[in-house]
């Protein structure tokens, strides 16, 4: 018999919330079977098994807050190498099922739901639903699902959280007495967890050890708009779809180049600086598990498509929580991007332990004066940096700045430089 620790997940990680179980008590595992779904600060990670052999015993509850180095399950080692040709045998959890056929069980639906709900220690469902359940306040062994194998679907949820419609009230005392019973100001209490718990600190350190300032311009995107409409359907053909955020990415690691200090970090006694040759450029996705920042790792290496391609890549691993580990560490800048969600103009809180964020607002069309002072129409995007006054000075930041929007307001110039 062993327990298996839950293992120091890196990043400062020093709990993490038990998402699903993916096997069940007194079932047979093999070595590097995936046995758990946890939720850490930043992503949705499974922990596989170590050994083979039998899960003897679970520590934490679907729902519960595991901590590293803590016990996570038990399990029967199992040195034998007929336990991979059995691993599909019929569990003890099966065999109780057809025990309690011979005790009035007879229907195919009544076993299939039986299993379902044997095999996981509750109604079978997806982390999406039980997530959705604990915030509904709905217990799914209750639930009958609608789904296959009498899955819980997310409808069935919505179906028995929805208040019973009662029948009409024809007298009018009633109808007063039950107006009487409506009450206000009632609030409830729910614990941070997860992404948003980890963001909260995240954020809690960055703004009281990092000393802010802001830097704040607008760029012109019309030849950036015209040089995506040129190559979108290039890209397309290629199974890649171009936005304008690799153009910003690309245009920052070129500007990287000409201004280290953007791309350094100091230490918590302030007393050195690491400059980085690689450029990991985080971006902030809004993921259904929360903010996260996945960054691309040594951008200034990659090509514009390849940068496009590792964009949708980290973007769709994020929306369906599956980013790695590796994935959300070692950033060396971030970007954020408001302009998505309709905002404009917004001053980012610096990703420590990184130096520098921009915040990128909504493409606007405005009136701008020309060289000649007529007044035509132009796409416009707001810009809002924010430097760790520590390291990064005011007059570096517009400097560093102004290198990047020339890229951007003419991205032939980008041509001119090497990967």
């Amino acid at each position: 018999m062993q327990d298996f620790i839950l293992p120091d997940i890196g990043e400062g990680i020093v709990e993490c919330e038990v998402v699903k179980w993916l096997v069940a008590e007194g079932q047979n595992i093999l070595e590097d079977q995936p046995v758990v779904e946890v939720m850490t600060d930043k992503a949705l990670v499974e922990i596989p098994s170590k050994y083979s052999g039998v899960v003897t015993k679970f520590y934490y509850a679907e729902g519960n807050i595991a901590k590293v180095h803590s016990p996570l399950f038990a399990m029967q080692i199992i040195e034998d190498d007929t336990l991979r040709e059995v691993s599909s045998a019929v569990t003890p959890e099966i065999k109780d099922i057809e025990l309690k056929s011979s005790n009035n069980i007879t229907t195919t639906s009544q076993i299939s739901a039986n299993v379902s709900k044997e095999n996981t220690g509750k109604a079978l469902a997806s982390p999406a639903v039980r997530r959705l359940a604990r915030e509904l306040d709905v217990d799914l062994s209750h639930i009958t699902g609608s789904g296959d194998k009498g899955r819980v679907l997310k409808d069935d949820l919505i179906d028995v959280s929805l208040p019973e419609v009662q029948p009409a009230i024809l007298t009018p005392t009633t109808q007063s007495t039950q107006v009487s019973q409506i009450t206000t100001g009632g609030e409830h209490v729910e614990p941070i967890r997860g992404i948003q718990a980890a963001m909260a600190k995240h954020m809690m350190h960055s703004v009281f050890t990092v000393p802010h300032f802001s830097v704040s311009e607008e760029i012109q995107l019309d030849k950036l708009i015209e040089a995506r409409s040129q190559l979108k359907d290039v890209f397309e053909k290629e199974g890649v779809k171009l936005s304008f955020m690799p153009f910003f990415i690309k245009a920052m690691s070129l500007a990287l180049q000409q201004f280290p200090i953007i791309n350094s970090q100091v230490n918590d006694s302030c007393t050195e600086v690491t400059y980085f040759d690689d450029h990991n450029i985080g971006i902030a996705v809004d993921s259904k598990i929360g903010l996260v920042v996945p960054n691309i790792k040594g951008v200034q290496h990659l090509s514009l498509f390849e940068i496009a391609q590792k964009v949708n890549e980290l973007i769709s691993l994020a929306r369906e929580g599956k980013l790695k580990s590796a994935d959300l560490k070692g950033g060396t800048i971030s970007i954020s991007n408001i302009g998505v969600l309709g905002g404009t103009v917004s001053t980012p809180v610096i990703n420590a332990p990184e130096s520098a964020i921009v915040a990128m607002g909504k493409i606007q069309r405005l009136p701008r004066f020309d060289e000649n002072d007529q007044v035509k129409a132009v796409n416009i995007m707001q810009v809002s940096w924010s430097g760790d006054h520590r390291i990064i000075d005011g007059a570096t930041m517009v400097r560093f700045n102004n290198l990047w929007k020339k890229y951007l307001e003419n991205p032939l110039y980008m041509l001119a430089k090497n990967k």
